[in-house]
Formats: C-alpha cells, structure tokens, sequence
C-alpha cells in the first residue's frame, strides 16, 4: 500500500469514524455530560488560538471562561474543567478504540513484509526453508512485563476497550452506545495507590486475554507451515513479568508479595487451561479417553479453584494426559476435534505451570549490604573479614569462595537484607512449583564490577543453595554512560573466574545481560545513549565469542523514543555481525503493552514482527548493517559533541528548577498510578540522579518539550556539517538500518513536541533565557532532520503514525492547558488553601489523560 493510500485509508477507517462515533457521546443519559460535549469543541478552539498567540494558560482560561456568565465562581469553574477532563479522557479511550479495530484494513507502514513474506519463501525455495528452520531452533523472542507506572487504564477500561474493539468492527450501533454508557460510567482512577500484587493483576490480565491466545497461535502457525512440532520450538515465544519481583528501589515489593504473584500466575495460568478444557470436555464425549478426561479435570479445577499451599509442577502429568487423549482420538476416532486438544497441548508445552518467568530484580548497593551483614554476623562462615576487603575490588573477587552453607536470619538484619535472603530462599519453592522457568533469573541493577553478580551467586551458596543444583542465572544490568563503558571489562573479569565459568556451562553456556536505555538517556542523551549501547553490544559481542559464550542481550526499553522505545523491530533486524541476536529480550511496559499488545490484532502483529526481526538480521543481512571503522568514528564523534550539549543542559543551574517549577514532576509522586516511588532515596530533596527516568521523561513531555528524545542531536548533525563529514552522516542514514532508527524515532520524538504551547515562557523573566536554549535546540535539530532526509514534514515516510499522533495531539490539548493552568496558579500561590488539594487533583487527572493520548510518552 502506497504512502497515500494509507493516508486515506486511515482518514477514512478512522478519523472520520472517529468524528462519527464521538457524536455518540453527547446522546449519553448522564446528567450534564450533553452540556459538557456541547462546550468542549468551543473550549478547544479557544485553547488553539490562545496557544497560537503565545497567550498564557491563565489568560487562556479566564477569558474562556469570561464569555459565559455562568462561570463566575470559582467551584463552578473548577467543576468544568474536572467535566472536561472526564469528557477528553473518554474520547481518547474511543480514539485508541477505532484505531485498534482499523489495524488490519490502515496497516503499518514499516514495509517489510513481516512473517507472512519469510514464511512464504520456505514453500518455494528448500534452502531457504532449511536455513529458517535451523534459526528458528536457536532463537527465542521474550517479552517482559513490567509495572513501570505508565499504564494509567484500569482493568475494567481494559477489558471496555477490548469489547469495543470488536464491536467497532462491526460497526455495530447499539452496542457501542451501550459500552460508551458502561465508560461513562467506570473510573479511571484507583481510589488506593496499587500494591505490587494489584499491578501485578492487572498486567496479567494481558497475559489471559491476549498472550495465552496470541503465542499459541503464532506459534501453531509456524507448526504447521514448517511441518514442526511444538517440543522442537517451545523456547521461540518466552514471557517474563516483573511486579512482584522487581524490587528495585521499590520498598513494596516484599519475599511476601513474590510469592502471591508466583501463585497468582500459576493460578490464572490453570483457570485458562481449564476455560479450554471445557471446550474439549464439551467435544470429546467417545470412549476409550474416560480416565484421562478424569485426571485432567481434577488437576485443571483443583489447581483453579483449591490451589495448595505448595503446590508441584504438574507439566509432565497434563501432557501425559492430553498426548493419550490424541492418540486414541487417531486410532480410533478418526481423528475428530484432534485439533482442539493439540491446542491445549501446544499452551501446556509453550506455558508449563508458570506461564511467564518472573524476575527478580535488586539494586547492587542492597545486594552488596547483604553480603556484608552475612559477614559481620557470620565471620567464621564464611571465612571472609569485611577489613581485609576493603574498598578492593580485587581483594573481594579472591576472598569469596563459593562455601556452602544456610546462614540463618536475626532480628539485626535490615528489612532490605531480610528480603533478600528470603527471597533468594522463597525462589527454591517458586521452582518445584512451576519448574526452574517459573523464576531462573536475578538481575542486578547498577551493576559496576564483576563481584556484583560474584557475590550475589556467593549470597545463593550461603541461603542452602547447592553448586551442582543452582538452576539460576544471573544478569548484570548496566545502566549509565560509565557502566557501559566498563561493561566488557567486568565480563571479561566474570568469565574468567573458574567457579562462574562452571556454572555458565550447566546453564548451557548462556550469559544474559540487561542493558538500559533509560537511565542512558537521563545520563548521556538521546544520541549518546543509543551510541553507548551499540558499542556496548559490540564489544560485549566480542569478548562473549571468544570465551565461547552465547550471549544474550535483554533490552530495557521504555514506551518512548527516549528509553529505548519506538520502532524497536527496526533495531533488531539491523544489528550487523558484530552484535549477537539470536535472542530478542526486551522490557514492554506501560502505554506499549496496551498500544502494541492490547488486542490479538496489533499483539500478533508486533510478535510477528520481532520474530521477523531476528530471521532477518541473521538470513538477510544487509551490508550497511556492519558499520566500517570510519562509520563508527564519525557517530563517535557526533555522540560525543551530542553528550556535551546535553550535559550543559543538565549542568544548567535552571535545569531541575525548570522541570519542578513548570512540569507535573510533583504530582507525579502524589497519583496513586504505581506502587513504586517516584525517585529513590524518597525522603530527601530532589536530586536527578536520584529521579526516575520515567518520571524524568514524562515530566518533559507533560510539558510537550521531549527533551530527552532529542536535545543535542541537531548541534551534533550541524558539527558534523562544519567538519566537512555531512556525506558520511547521509550515507549512514541510507545504508544503516540502526543510525536510520535511530534518527526516525527522533523525529517521532519531535513530533510529539509543541513548543508553541510555552511560547509565553520566551519573555518570562524567570526562565525565558532557559526557554530559548531549549526550543533552539528543537529547531536546530527539525532543520538538520529535514536536511538529512529529504522530507518537508517531519515523519514524513509514516503517514499513519504522523497523523494518529497529531490527532491525539489535538484531542488532550485542553488538558495540557488545563494542567499548566493549575501548576501555575499553585506556583504562584494564587489558590485559597482549601482549594490547594482540588486544584492538585485535577493536575493529576490531566496526567492520566496526556499519557494514555500518547501511548509511549512515559
């Protein structure tokens, strides 16, 4: 489909079905809601032209309201705006809607052919079938839920949206003025701030609704095209989850609340299984399978319905039962409804008992508090005195043995260390439970030398955990510029200790590592993070090979651009020899698990298309995908003139002021969307090593700035120009898929930016000069885009992206309006006291409305 058809088409199957469906809501039965609809396009209109004016938010609000007599109170007013607030949040969950139900007839505008084009050439060509085969066997795509606190809908919005979905598909009237009413009517909010087991309920409810269904059809489908069975691909499709398990700087997340997540997954895992064995019970009614059905419908409703307090992986026993059932429906029954149980089958074999691997993840600094608390009380144990060690890296290495032993708790223990040593205990019991793949993981956040993970496994050793049977793997996560500078030189020191090394070969010679686009980000910028990364995998590559290692990297990558996120596929399938890509890992979290995963279609789409990612890279690779040393020399320079832009930014002595002044940042701490702090070390002033990068990089795009996607990418292309390198930079940008996304997720970034919006701040006396700085930069940046690509718009090659973001842009600007009017008011103390908590409120409303419009904007 041409660029301007799919223009077309997405006006047609959504825009203006948009525009049609939206009327529906002014014919809703809710007091005053007629009222509100009737307002909203005028109030819309008015915070356009004001924004066009470069008017103030106040001076913006007040004349709007100035028009209407009825609005002189203050209560009056503030009702409104909550109205409007309601009223936009409504629309954008219907906008999500009909564009999620038009995800087949708009189509995506990345032209790859996906799957379907692979797939396709193994039926013609035998070589080509041979060689898929062969990659499939030894890849594997996992996905990892986390609770990062992006994903403001509920589960009963969820599960609206997915109705509607289908119902607009139908174009089915009745039905969707029903479901708007049911909207209208449910609450965006939790009244409560969630727990780490209510988040982990809600994102399972994705797991239920759409992964169970989705894995074990893409995963029939690649079966029966390549003549395989299930057993010889059951790694290709993996799922982890971190609620519960991620407890990094996360004092909620307790060994209490890891165990009822692991029961609960195990639970709504068996209560699927069951749902389909009904369908089968239903079918199956011939003789000769009687005692099967029996023990499967005993294990199914007990294991759903009474779980035990330590219950056993029962994988092998269902599959015994379902594999008997097959074979006597062919031998006797001429294979009838054969393939429904194949089906549970292949979801028993995909999901075991565990249905996704939970994590567990801590910050090193604990970890490292652990493993001295353990020798202060335990000096004979262990052997090691803490002051021989010292503050030598070296020292630590060579004292730590690998002794076993089971160090018992007292009451001395920090609540910090009591986790920790409970939790490495309660991974044991998770394990015989749901097998080792219900949780093998442990990721070390802020890893900075190989003793992190050293001591950690030594920590296992010391809990009652065997050498021979230490079915764990552990995964530094490296994180800053710093770390990943000295990320191959910590491996290089871990794959050379003996007693790792051991290890690594009864874990099949397998190393994980996690690399973070976040906190790069928020370290480095948009330009030297990605950079940092790149070459972080290439020498992490290296020094992998030559200790004969298979390496696997896991991405955390958030929604947005600026951590990690956008055309994510795109990096996969351009990764070149020197990165390792056998296995795609990657985090989805937030507004990208319900835009990209939120309903079978778009699911199965965005699963196909990594898998897509990683046959290509390996069976198509493209020239330009291994850049030259030349290539890599000049992207080194330019990050590092990007760095230093970015890093007088950060340094600017307005730079935190202007965020907490300006920006949502302080509400952001207030909302009850997350059982995780806004920034660690809560109780103390604000630092911004300290802050989240999510709340760092949502507080910028609250202020429809996005700082972080692309501030110091326009000085480094202008540098690049001055440096006679400008036709090295163009031909980066035709031949190398990664510069190439790496330049297309910007201009993603920039598009959902509106400066016009603070453009009152250009005279502010205060933070005017500040302002300045940071929309040059922006406009620097558009230019040298334009002149790189070719384009006269920015996103100029993703027609339906450009304009479903423009369009959402458009719906939550009353909100942007409404939330800078009130931070300001608060700011400069121009709110009675008793009203001081309302007005904060409804900043944190239009929060939620701005995020779920961006879909990956935190």
């Amino acid at each position: 489909m041409r660029l301007s058809q799919k223009k077309a088409a997405f006006q047609n199957q959504v825009l203006t079905r948009f525009d049609l469906f939206k009327s529906l809501f002014l014919t809703l039965p809710f007091q005053r809601v007629r009222h509100t609809g009737t307002l909203l396009p005028f109030f819309t209109t008015h915070c356009e032209q004001g924004v066009e004016k470069h008017q103030t938010p106040e001076r913006i609000i007040d004349s709007f309201f100035d028009q209407y007599e009825q609005y002189v109170q203050e209560d009056d007013r503030l009702d409104l705006l909550f109205r409007i607030v309601q009223y936009v949040e409504r629309q954008v969950v219907l906008f999500d809607a009909v564009e999620d139900s038009a995800f087949k007839s708009v189509g995506k505008s990345d032209e790859t052919g996906g799957l379907d084009s692979i797939l396709g050439a193994t039926q013609s060509n035998p070589q080509t079938r041979k060689q898929v085969i062969n990659r499939l066997k030894e890849m594997s795509v996992r996905l990892v839920l986390t609770a990062h606190p992006t994903q403001f809908y509920p589960g009963p919005v969820l599960s609206i949206i997915n109705d509607l979905i289908e119902v607009l598909k139908k174009n089915d009237i009745p039905k969707i003025h029903l479901l708007l009413q049911q909207l209208g009517k449910t609450p965006f909010i939790n009244k409560l701030k969630p727990t780490p087991v209510d988040e982990a309920a809600s994102l399972a409810w994705y797991l239920e609704n759409v992964f169970y269904k989705v894995a074990s059809d893409i995963q029939a489908r690649i079966d029966d095209e390549l003549e395989l069975s299930t057993k010889e691909l059951d790694h290709l499709i993996e799922l982890g989850f971190w609620p519960g398990g991620d407890r990094d700087g996360n004092p909620n997340v307790t060994w209490e609340s890891t165990k009822k997540v692991a029961t609960l997954l195990r639970t709504i895992l068996f209560r699927c299984y069951y749902r389909d064995f009904r369908v089968v019970k239903r079918r199956i009614t011939f003789r000769g399978v009687e005692s099967y059905m029996e023990k499967l419908q005993e294990l199914f409703y007990d294991n759903s319905f009474n779980p035990v307090e330590n219950p056993v992986d029962e994988t092998e026993k269902i599959l015994e039962n379902l594999t008997a059932i097959i074979r006597v429906l062919r031998e006797d029954h001429d294979g009838l409804f054969v393939e429904i149980v194949e089906d549970l089958k292949r979801k028993v074999l995909t999901f075991g008992c565990y249905f996704t691997t939970l994590d567990i993840r801590q910050d090193s600094s604990v970890l490292r508090q652990t493993f001295n608390w353990l020798l202060e009380n335990y000096p004979a144990e262990t052997g090691i005195s803490l002051a021989e060690i010292g503050d030598s890296e070296e020292a630590k290495e060579q004292h730590i043995k690998f002794t076993e032993h089971n160090l018992a708790l007292n009451e001395s223990a920090e609540p910090l260390v009591e986790d920790t040593l409970k939790v490495i205990q309660l991974i044991k019991q998770i394990q015989q439970s749901g097998s080792e793949r219900a949780v093998q993981r442990f990721i070390i956040s802020n890893c900075q030398q190989a003793s992190d993970i050293l001591g950690l496994m030594q920590l296992f050793l010391w809990q009652g955990w065997k050498k021979e049977d230490l079915t764990m793997d552990f995964v530094p996560l490296f994180e800053t510029v710093d770390d990943l500078k000295h990320a191959a030189d910590v491996m290089r020191s871990l794959y050379s200790n003996e007693v790792y090394a051991r290890h690594l070969k009864k874990r099949g010679n397998k190393q994980t590592i996690m690399l973070g686009f976040s906190d790069s980000t928020k370290d480095g910028g948009y330009l030297m993070a990605n950079w940092s990364i790149y070459k972080a995998k290439i020498e992490l590559t290296a020094i992998s090979r030559e200790y004969d290692v298979d390496l696997i990297f896991f991405d955390g990558r958030g929604g947005p651009p600026a951590r990690g996120g956008g055309k994510t596929q795109r990096f996969y399938a351009s990764m070149g020899k020197e990165i390792e890509n056998n296995h795609i890992q990657l985090t989805i979290q937030g507004q990208t698990i319900s835009s990209q995963y939120g309903s079978l279609d778009s699911a199965r789409y965005n699963i196909e298309q990594l898998i897509q990612a990683g046959l290509v890279s390996d069976l198509q690779q493209k020239v330009g995908d291994t850049l030259t040393p030349k290539q890599k020399d000049v992207i080194d320079q330019m990050a590092a003139e990007s760095h230093h832009k970015f890093l007088e930014l950060r340094h600017h002595p307005q730079f935190l002021q202007y965020l907490e002044t300006l920006s949502p940042l302080k509400a952001l701490s207030s909302i009850n969307i997350s059982s995780r702090p806004m920034k660690r070390n809560s109780g103390k002033e604000l630092r911004l090593e300290d802050l989240r990068a999510i709340s760092f990089v949502t507080a910028w795009s609250q202020l429809k700035q996005n700082i972080p996607g692309f501030f110091g990418v326009g000085t480094a292309l202008q540098w690049a120009e001055d440096n006679n390198l400008w036709s090295y930079v163009k031909n980066l940008y035709e031949t190398s898929g990664m510069f190439n996304t790496v330049i297309d997720n910007c201009m993603m970034s920039m598009t959902k930016s509106n400066f016009h919006i603070t453009a009152y701040l250009k005279d502010d006396p205060e933070f005017g000069e500040f302002w300045t700085l940071l929309k040059e930069e922006f406009d620097l940046t558009k230019s040298y885009l334009m002149k790189l690509t070719g384009m006269e718009e920015l996103m100029e090659n993703y027609p339906v992206e450009r304009a479903s973001i423009l369009e959402r842009e458009k719906i939550i600007l009353p909100l942007l309006i409404i939330q800078h009017y009130a931070i300001r008011l608060l700011e400069k103390q121009a709110v009675k006291d008793e009203k001081t908590e309302t007005y904060q409120k409804l900043i944190g409303r239009t929060i939620y409305g701005v995020v779920n419009a961006g879909r990956n904007l935190a």
